[in-house]
């Protein structure tokens, strides 16, 4: 065992962010001061938070819906590189994942509006085209072809994760796990030399309990599932992952998806693509794009079986599993 395992002070940080709360755990020398470092993840998460919101009025993303269609409009940095990745995610899925979907979540009351039956039955007959065929991202502007109203839920939480542990190598921290609200990236390894462990939780909307765990290593994991939010419409829960065809929540879906990818932004788009497209059509997709993704489905006794696509999750979804940067 090295001497920084049996030397090195226990961090565990956290604050937050996105409705939710972020985490980091590292280990650093005895001594270490933390609150530099604390504030730093703090204002990384809170820079996603302020450009990508749909809660915030006035963040970036919400200048962007409200500009007129043709107009073009300067986008950050940052909020750059997450639409051009949903939109090239939207492409790779035809159209399974996609960002253009503000209308419908905040219809059906997964925004900061309660649902609005006028707004559901608007979000349901309206034509649809996928983002990636109405935005062009011209340099540092962006322009809308067409009427559109964005929404970043499925892949802005993985991108703050991911900015987390941009954050923590900055400050030197080259090992460490971090989080927000389930979806999680490793960095190296612990002290011990040994993969940081990270549970997938089984579809339980009572209790939290593992499914499987995984040891990562220099990877991210996220997952979609229907057991977390929800809506219930005459007496049927419905998932708050939207089916991109109808503008509504899905009504036939796995139970869960978990993917594990190089950056936790990539595994939160997929697992939600992977999501919308179902067990069949969506492992042949997994396959085809080499993704490690497991599907939770639920059988009519109510038991949970596992289809695991990849090295990773093919051979034995239950048990634990190693992933490296690919």
């Amino acid at each position: 065992m090295s001497r920084m395992s049996t030397e090195s002070a226990r961090i565990a940080l956290n604050g937050p962010t996105m409705g939710t709360r972020w985490s980091a755990l590292f280990h650093a020398e005895p001594g270490f001061d933390p609150a530099p470092v604390q504030a730093a993840l703090q204002t990384a998460v809170d820079e996603v938070d302020a450009q990508m919101s749909t809660w915030k009025p006035d963040s970036d993303l919400m200048r962007i819906n409200a500009a007129p269609v043709g107009d073009r409009v300067a986008v950050p940095e940052r909020l750059r590189h997450v639409l051009r990745l949903g939109l090239e995610i939207g492409r790779a899925s035809n159209g399974a994942f996609d960002i253009g979907m503000g209308d419908a979540v905040t219809a059906w009351g997964f925004g900061p509006e309660a649902a609005a039956p006028d707004g559901i039955r608007a979000a349901m007959a309206a034509p649809r085209r996928s983002a990636h065929e109405i935005l062009e991202i011209d340099g540092d502007h962006l322009r809308k072809a067409a009427p559109i109203a964005l929404d970043l839920n499925g892949i802005a939480k993985g991108y703050g994760v991911d900015r987390l542990a941009e954050t923590l190598r900055d400050h030197g921290i080259a090992a460490a796990l971090v989080g927000i609200d389930g979806e999680m990236r490793a960095l190296g390894l612990r002290p011990d030399g040994e993969a940081w462990t990270i549970a997938v939780e089984a579809p339980d909307a009572k209790r939290r309990t593992p499914y499987s765990i995984l040891a990562l290593q220099d990877a991210s994991v996220a997952t979609s599932g229907d057991y977390r939010h929800w809506v219930d419409v005459q007496g049927r829960r419905l998932s708050h992952t939207m089916d991109p065809r109808r503008g509504a929540p899905l009504i036939a879906s796995p139970a869960s998806v978990t993917v594990v990818a190089r950056s936790c932004a990539e595994a939160d788009a997929w697992a939600t693509a992977l999501m919308v497209l179902g067990p069949e059509r969506g492992a042949a997709l997994a396959r085809q794009r080499r993704l490690d993704a497991l599907f939770l489905m639920r059988d009519s006794d109510g038991s949970i079986r596992g289809v695991g696509v990849g090295r990773i999750f093919s051979e034995e979804p239950a048990a634990i599993a190693s992933a490296e940067r690919r």
